[in-house]
């Protein structure tokens, strides 16, 4: 179950309280967490049946849907850092003089310049969604191309391939018998591709030394280093300064 494309075909009211609904389950379209209904889960002191249970979970892992979205990088949200910010402290319910205050610079009427412009872009985002909406129900010729992985460091035109030809990159690159890589693409687009294979192998929320994680890779290329590096740089793995730890990169 792959949460990325969970996390971009959900409907909005789904989004908005972060998690869907499945024929046995609940599933987090934040981090890919789910629960299974029919069960009591046990937290602290009380028995929480399982949708209890997973608005509890969005609460404890991820504080709120608001921020975990907000805290995406500028290019999944079209919002500059000022911007972020400022949404931040509406969804406090801070006032504009509170804001003021607490920024140390500025004045009231900026502030009421920041509401403003946001206003807009949610008259330009409600009018985008519309559109869009009304264009699948006639494009019949869109082709289905990759989701961005949430976590992506950039969102450009390399991620620009269909399913059809993401395949067609994998055997192309991969041994179809030992499943090694047979080598590392040039082309931006199909290291995205090789990379976002690679990254299935390490299991999210596991923590990994480096040690781990170059045997991991190690397992279909012999260049861990370079697999190693190209994982952080595009977002699919984080790590300590100090490279003891490694993990798969979340949003939370």
């Amino acid at each position: 179950m792959d949460v990325n494309e969970e996390f971009w075909n959900c409907d909005l009211e789904d989004l908005k309280r972060g998690y869907v609904e499945k024929q046995e389950l609940y599933l987090c379209v934040l981090c890919g967490h789910t629960v299974e209904k029919g069960l009591i889960y046990p937290e602290q002191e009380l028995l929480l049946e399982a949708e209890k249970y997973m608005k509890y979970h969005i609460t404890k892992e991820h504080t709120s849907v608001f921020h975990h979205l907000i805290s995406y990088n500028k290019k999944l949200t079209g919002l500059t850092d000022t911007q972020s910010q400022m949404l931040r402290y509406f969804y406090e319910g801070k006032s504009d003089e509170e804001i003021k205050t607490e920024m140390g610079a500025g004045s009231t009427s900026t502030i009421r310049n920041h509401r403003f412009v946001l206003k807009e872009k949610e008259r330009q985002a409600r009018m985008a969604v519309t559109l869009f909406d009304l264009l699948k129900e006639k494009d019949h010729h869109a082709p289905s191309v990759l989701v961005p992985h949430q976590t992506a460091t950039m969102v450009d035109e390399r991620y620009n391939v269909t399913k059809e030809e993401s395949h067609k990159m994998l055997k192309k690159y991969f041994d179809e018998e030992t499943n090694k890589l047979k080598y590392f693409p040039a082309k931006e687009k199909q290291k995205l591709v090789v990379l976002r294979e690679i990254a299935t192998l390490f299991t999210p929320k596991q923590q990994y030394s480096e040690k781990e994680v170059n045997e991991i890779i190690k397992r279909i290329y012999d260049d861990f280093v370079t697999l190693r590096r190209y994982l952080i740089a595009y977002g699919f793995l984080d790590r300590k300064k100090d490279g003891s730890s490694y993990w798969v990169k979340s949003t939370s």
